[in-house]
């Protein structure tokens, strides 16, 4: 691969990016104001959050399991009681399909969509991994509605498919119909182009890829990247170089020319919550996958909106706060940056006061014991439709 693409793939250039916007930042020139006076304050909160979610201290990976387990309903357990008489690996690739393609169906629902299951309601992440879970166990995503998602079915998926799937109506709209479903087709053309990584056209042959390459043993960002490298074209064209999708990667003026490598800036948002999604299913059948306190939290904008509400970053012109801003504007672009950095620093006070080390605490557990969920929690209090404080301009794609 290309040196700089490698690089780009990299967590330590999500952090070198974005720490220059954050140095910037700090210079004034930003959008943003930093105080950086309410970091501890906002790590107290995220301590009491995490202490009320996991008073054992027993936490998982911020993935998508954890939106499978809702409403008290281990469903992971139904689909593991379909699979009893498989092999190890092939429950891997099972649980594999199921939330690759969960995981592109994510993004941002919007404020009023909500899925019905026996009853109950969810809405947002759970109430999408909900849908998700009875699409994929529905078959919707093999040609013989068998419990595996396979590239043929997958590059038919509409947005109609979507929305019957996810009970959408007039009433009941969800944001980016068409950009899921067209993830989803992207996805069956990547994994049907692609047989010596996708050997059975399977989102799930990951697996196989990952230990012809690496053996049983590997760490979480050489997952990363194969994530990058494997499922890079599924992704809108943003930005291509040398003849490679860079995903979830925007370009910034205050970095360098516009038309240089130096402008660019990585954030990998949903294929890094894929990868902490990949990690639990792949250690399940036997293999080791090791580090993954090398990869970074999650630009997204529970976590973002946190730093926003706690008064630790501010915008200097409160009028953006009226207007939606698409992904690639600076205003997004800087708010993602200084989310990177700032959860870096909210994870070293939380990991001090509990006195864990990065490898024992990585982001992957801040995100899910505390960070995240102190995201909803104070944008439940000041917004009754517990939105973000940045208003999103989203394809249902980045977000």
């Amino acid at each position: 691969m290309n040196k700089e693409i490698d690089f780009i793939f990299s967590p330590e250039a999500i952090r070198e990016r974005t720490g220059k916007l954050y140095d910037l930042t700090k210079e004034g020139k930003t959008h943003f104001e930093l105080n950086e006076d309410k970091l501890k304050e906002t790590a107290d909160f995220v301590l009491e959050v995490i202490k009320d979610n996991y008073p054992s201290l027993e936490i998982p990976f911020h993935s998508r399991w954890g939106h499978f387990k809702v409403g008290d309903i281990n469903r992971v357990d139904i689909l593991d009681d379909k699979m009893k008489d498989a092999d190890a690996i092939e429950k891997a690739r099972t649980k594999l399909d199921l939330v690759i393609t969960s995981v592109l169906l994510d993004a941002g629902a919007g404020p009023t969509w909500k899925f019905v299951e026996d009853g109950k309601t969810f809405n947002r992440s759970e109430g999408l991994g909900v849908a998700s879970f009875h699409m994929f166990m529905k078959g919707a995503f093999s040609n013989n509605t068998s419990l595996k998602a396979d590239g043929a079915s997958l590059k038919n998926i509409s947005a109609k498919d979507v929305e019957n799937h996810f009970q959408v109506s007039e009433d009941n709209p969800l944001v980016g119909a068409e950009g899921r479903a067209g993830l989803l087709r992207s996805l069956g053309d990547c994994v049907s182009s692609n047989k010596e990584a996708f050997k059975d056209a399977r989102p799930g042959n990951i697996i196989d890829y990952m230990i012809q390459k690496h053996g049983k043993s590997f760490k979480a960002k050489d997952l990363l990247k194969a994530v990058l490298e494997l499922f890079g074209p599924i992704w809108p064209s943003r930005i291509n170089l040398y003849d490679t999708n860079l995903g979830d990667v925007w370009r910034h003026p205050l970095l360098g020319d516009m038309d240089k490598d130096e402008s660019l800036v990585p954030f990998h948002k949903l294929s890094q919550w894929l990868t902490y999604s990949l990690i639990e299913p792949i250690m399940e059948a036997g293999i080791d996958v090791s580090d993954a306190h090398e990869m970074t939290g999650l630009a997204e904008y529970r976590n973002g909106g946190l730093f926003v509400d706690m008064g630790v970053i501010s915008l200097k012109d409160s009028s953006l706060l009226d207007v939606a801003h698409k992904p690639d504007s600076e205003v997004i672009i800087e708010w993602r940056a200084l989310t990177i950095q700032l959860l870096d620093r909210i994870a070293d006070l939380v990991r001090e006061n509990l006195n864990f080390t990065a490898n024992d605490f990585p982001l992957a557990k801040v995100l899910e014991g505390g960070t995240w969920w102190a995201g909803r929690r104070v944008a439940k209090e000041k917004r009754a439709d517990s939105s973000p404080p940045l208003k999103l301009d989203s394809d249902g794609t980045v977000f």
